[in-house]
C-alpha cells in the first residue's frame, strides 16, 4: 500500500507518493504524479476544507485510476458539511448529502473518517470505515493526570459521551443542555443537571469547535455550579473565532489536526492517527 497526501502539513501514514498540485488561474485544481509505478493499492488523504480541496482530491483519484491502480481508499479525517445533516427550514440543502454522493461516486474501497459529527455522515457513506476519538480522549485525559467529570454539552453529545465513558473504564458524566434559535442560531438556556460539582475538574467532549459559544456558554453554567478546572476536548478544531476568549473560560483545550494545525500556547494538539 502506497499513499497520497495531498496536503503536505497532513502526513499521519508516512510518505507520499510524489506528486506536483496546482490551480489554473480559471480556479480549477490540477495535479500530475510524478512517480511512474505506484502500485495496486493507494490511500489517499487530504483535509477537505473547501470545494478546491474537493478537486483536488478528484483530479488525484482520477490520476491514480488511469495509472490502473485497482484499489483507492481515501482518508478524510472532518467530513464537510456534517452538522448540515438535516433540514431545519425549507430552502436549505441537505449538504452532507451532497458531499457524500460525490465521495460515493468514486467507488472508493473504503472512506475513513474520524469523529463524525453525528450517525447520519456514515449512513450516508459507502464502505465507511469510522474512526471513533476514544483513544484521543484517552491521550487528553492521560494530559490532564487527575480525576475528571466528562461534560456533555447537549443531548446529541450524550449518546457517544458515554461510548467513551465506558471505554475509559466508567468515567463520570454529567449533562447539559442548550436552546438554539434555527433561525438565527443564537444559543441561550444553558442548563447543567448537576446542583454541586464539588469543585471537580469538568471536561467538556465535543467532536467540533468553531466559534466556541456554545462552550463558552456552558462554562459559565459549569462555574454557577462550583466547577474546579475547565478543560475542552474537541475532535475537530475550526477556532473560527481564534483563542481569546476560549483560553479565558478553559485551562486547556485539546484538539486534533483533522482540520488544520494548530500552534498556539494552552492547545494542545494531537494527531488523527498516531
Amino acid at each position: 500500500m502506497k499513499f497520497l497526501h495531498l496536503d503536505s502539513s497532513f502526513t499521519p501514514f508516512g510518505k507520499s507518493i510524489e506528486f506536483n498540485a496546482f490551480v489554473f488561474n480559471g480556479g480549477e485544481p490540477h495535479i500530475k504524479i510524478s512517480e511512474d509505478n505506484v502500485g495496486n493499492e493507494v490511500t489517499i488523504t487530504h483535509r477537505l476544507n473547501s470545494f478546491n480541496d474537493v478537486g483536488l482530491l478528484l483530479v488525484a483519484t482520477d490520476a491514480l485510476r488511469r495509472m490502473d491502480v485497482k484499489e483507492v481508499k481515501v482518508l478524510i479525517p472532518y467530513f464537510p458539511a456534517a452538522r448540515q445533516d438535516r433540514v431545519m427550514v425549507s430552502g436549505e440543502a441537505l449538504s452532507v448529502k451532497v458531499y457524500a454522493d460525490i465521495i460515493n461516486a468514486q467507488n472508493y474501497s473504503e472512506v475513513m473518517v474520524f469523529d463524525p459529527h453525528s450517525e447520519v455522515t456514515p449512513a450516508l457513506l459507502n464502505n465507511v470505515k469510522v474512526i471513533q476519538n476514544y483513544e484521543f480522549v484517552k491521550q487528553c485525559l492521560r494530559h490532564i493526570n487527575e480525576e475528571v467529570l466528562l461534560i456533555s454539552p447537549d443531548g446529541g453529545a450524550l449518546k457517544k459521551i458515554y461510548k467513551v465513558s465506558e471505554y475509559l473504564g466508567g468515567v463520570e458524566v454529567i449533562e447539559c443542555s442548550k436552546k438554539r434559535d434555527v433561525k438565527t442560531g443564537k444559543l441561550s438556556g444553558f442548563r447543567v443537571y448537576e446542583e454541586d460539582l464539588k469543585e471537580k475538574h469538568c471536561v467538556i467532549v465535543d467532536d467540533i469547535c468553531d466559534g466556541g459559544g456554545t462552550f463558552l456558554g456552558l462554562a459559565t453554567a459549569l462555574q454557577e455550579k462550583n466547577a474546579g478546572k475547565l478543560s475542552l476536548i474537541v475532535s475537530h478544531g475550526i477556532f473560527s473565532r481564534g483563542f481569546e476568549e476560549l483560553k479565558k473560560s478553559f485551562n486547556t483545550v485539546f484538539t486534533t489536526n483533522s482540520f488544520k494545525d494548530v500552534d498556539e500556547d494552552g492547545v494542545v494538539q494531537f494527531p488523527v492517527v498516531k
